[in-house]
């Protein structure tokens, strides 16, 4: 079992349980009643616990901890911008609740300055269209790995779902609405977010669902499960993510493609295709789940296939 695995007051370092009793009651109501997405819990919780472990390596106390440590920690998180941001956002939360419960005077990452990031040029590989479409028609649906896998991986394609979101999903967030179907994501911050089934993709869940044997299973069961060992039966549990991120992998080995794309590769996609065909980026950040138009902006490719095009008209 991993760290992350226990409940805040197993998993947490011995510097916590030292700070006393508000110290232990201030970790539970950060891990167990602030944060709702299992998702945001298990980062954060990653990235508190491997500072606190460096802070009691160091000898020091809650209350001994300072700003210039808490730099120091963010610091050696590089390169990685995204990283750093992430546990930045989580230590600043958690010290500004310990701070609230009186277990520390100030909060040391109060005064750290996050990590600069470009508003444009993700750094996410995007999938072209032509490759998502090789990718889908090379997988063997003749058996029920291969069903499922078609419809994960179609999944991403016509949704542009976070690869947590789809983990997430539950029989019951497949609506009928008898003319026409949709998906309900969950999505970051509790928000749920319907996107309407488009005709191959519903029949492609359609196949998946009848050969796993899913028309009458509880409503609150997993709708994307691994298989047991024999490959020939769904497990009652949800896929996890790494389980996608791996048969992506496998699946576009199989298809003789790149296996640097990963799930998020997918949102990439259909965020820069759809703005090609001009359609409104209101509507392409409410499919991509986004709360603010620049974050939609990111995921926008086009630029490169310009710079690509003028690259290859140097006289060389």
């Amino acid at each position: 079992m991993s760290r992350t695995d226990l409940a805040p007051r197993d998993s947490l370092p011995a510097i916590v349980h030292d700070a006393g009793n508000a110290a232990v009651f201030a970790a539970e109501e950060f891990f167990e009643a602030k944060l709702s997405n299992e998702h945001t819990r298990r980062a954060y919780m990653r990235y508190v616990s491997l500072f606190l472990e460096r802070c009691e390596r160091d000898g020091r106390t809650l209350r001994e901890i300072t700003p210039g440590d808490a730099a120091r920690f963010i610091g050696d998180l590089a390169p990685s911008v995204s990283t750093q941001k992430l546990a930045l956002a989580a230590l600043r939360r958690f010290f500004d609740l310990l701070v609230t419960r009186h277990v520390v005077l100030l909060n040391p990452f109060a005064s750290v300055r996050g990590p600069r990031q470009p508003a444009a040029g993700g750094r996410t590989p995007e999938i072209t269209v032509p490759q998502a479409r090789q990718l889908l028609d090379s997988i063997d649906t003749t058996h029920l790995v291969g069903l499922r896998d078609r419809a994960v991986i179609a999944t991403l394609t016509y949704t542009g779902a976070r690869v947590g979101a789809l983990c997430s999903l539950r029989l019951q967030d497949l609506r009928d609405y008898g003319d026409n179907r949709s998906l309900c994501f969950m999505e970051k911050g509790g928000k749920r977010r319907e996107i309407p089934v488009r005709i191959d993709l519903d029949g492609w869940i359609a196949s998946y669902i009848a050969a796993g044997g899913l028309e009458d299973g509880p409503k609150d069961s997993p709708l994307f499960r691994p298989v047991t060992p024999d490959r020939s039966r769904l497990l009652p549990h949800s896929m996890h993510p790494q389980l996608v991120r791996d048969l992506l992998k496998r699946r576009l080995r199989d298809a003789g493609l790149p296996t640097i794309f990963s799930p998020h590769s997918f949102r990439v996609m259909v965020v820069t295709d759809l703005l090609t065909q001009d359609v409104p980026i209101e509507d392409v950040q409410y499919l991509a789940g986004h709360s603010q138009p620049s974050t939609t902006q990111i995921y926008d490719r086009r630029g490169k296939t310009i710079t690509r095009n003028i690259v290859e008209r140097i006289s060389v």
